[in-house]
């Protein structure tokens, strides 16, 4: 049942390729949440465009909010777990599915999400719902555990604060400050 103060905003999952980018050059506000300034960039899971980093950066030099969707549920990105920091380094934010960090979309997406969460990885925490079955509106299981193991002032900012904020094209109140990625120990004989 949806709560009666259900407000849309437009927005879309924007493909990067040089088609869309072309579009995006000419009308930005038609991409972005809200006609404001935060781009919501979904990536293929087969390839990442070359000079990702650089499309990013002149997404960002036309004062678009680029924000990584989903990347717990790409394989490229999980497998090459830097390159999310490298962008979240450059200033583009994060966004996980709350029902990969209950586990719905299996351990590999539930383990990535919640590792880049707990590093300070990720500014929004979202449905990213497809319909009122398998994708449903959910974000009550995903902000109580977030508010367990993390505190509720960072569930407050994930799932309320920092969305508000993209909506009205506001600076996010939010900005985790990101940690270093655990390296794996190697035994050394000498």
């Amino acid at each position: 049942r949806a709560p009666r103060n259900l407000q849309v905003f437009a927005g879309c999952d924007f493909h990067l390729s040089f088609e869309n980018l072309s579009l995006l050059r000419q009308q930005p506000r038609d991409f972005t949440i809200n006609q404001r300034n935060y781009l919501l960039v979904e990536f293929s899971d087969f390839g990442l465009v070359p000079n990702l980093l650089q499309i990013l950066h002149e997404v960002m030099l036309a004062h678009l909010m680029p924000v990584v969707t989903h990347p717990e549920r790409n394989a490229l990105l999980c497998r090459d777990a830097a390159l999310l920091e490298r962008m979240v380094e450059l200033g583009t934010c994060a966004q996980v599915t709350a029902q990969s960090l209950t586990g719905h979309f299996g351990r590999h997406a539930k383990r990535c999400a919640w590792e880049w969460l707990e590093r300070g990885l990720v500014h929004f925490v979202a449905s990213d719902s497809h319909n009122l079955t398998s994708r449903p509106p959910l974000l009550s299981p995903a902000y109580k555990l977030v508010a367990k193991r993390l505190g509720e002032a960072v569930a407050g900012a994930l799932f309320h604060n920092n969305p508000l904020a993209a909506i009205e094209g506001r600076p996010l109140p939010y900005l985790p400050e990101p940690l270093p990625r655990r390296r794996k120990k190697f035994l050394r004989f000498i």
